[in-house]
């Protein structure tokens, strides 16, 4: 019997989307406002979803404290109220599209949760337009 578990955390980031590769026509075509040169923001929503047996001593699936712990010290410290671009070292080769973005959170937490867990990372860029990565 496997249940999930969601925690819901929030950031704020500016970004631009851009490919160094192209001209500034081509990127002004493909990415729109997202290609401003003097960036913009996204107040991003987060959900990162656990799932796995319930264990029997806690009935917990995980614990949500440690959870929150890892998101905070993991991701939030290191992407709200940043430039994506500029001040992280993730996105300083790696175009910023929401899609990277929850990737880049995947593998970061990943790397600090049990393998015997499922992680999926769902990532809200605006109350519309979202992306989820589960890890295939």
């Amino acid at each position: 019997m496997k249940v999930s578990v969601f925690r819901k955390e929030h950031f704020n980031s500016a970004h631009r989307l851009n490919n160094p590769e192209w001209s500034d026509e081509k990127n002004q075509t493909i990415f729109g406002k997202c290609n401003n040169p003097h960036f913009h923001g996204h107040n991003y929503e987060l959900i990162v979803v656990v799932k796995g047996e319930i264990d029997q001593d806690t009935g917990y699936v995980y614990d949500m404290k440690l959870l929150s712990d890892l998101i905070k010290d993991n991701v939030l410290n290191k992407f709200d109220h940043k430039n994506l671009n500029l001040d992280t070292d993730e996105f300083r080769n790696l175009n910023p599209s929401a899609e990277n973005i929850a990737v880049v959170i995947w593998n970061i937490l990943r790397g600090k949760i049990d393998w015997k867990f499922e992680l999926t990372i769902r990532l809200y860029e605006t109350e519309r337009n979202y992306v989820e990565y589960d890890g295939n």
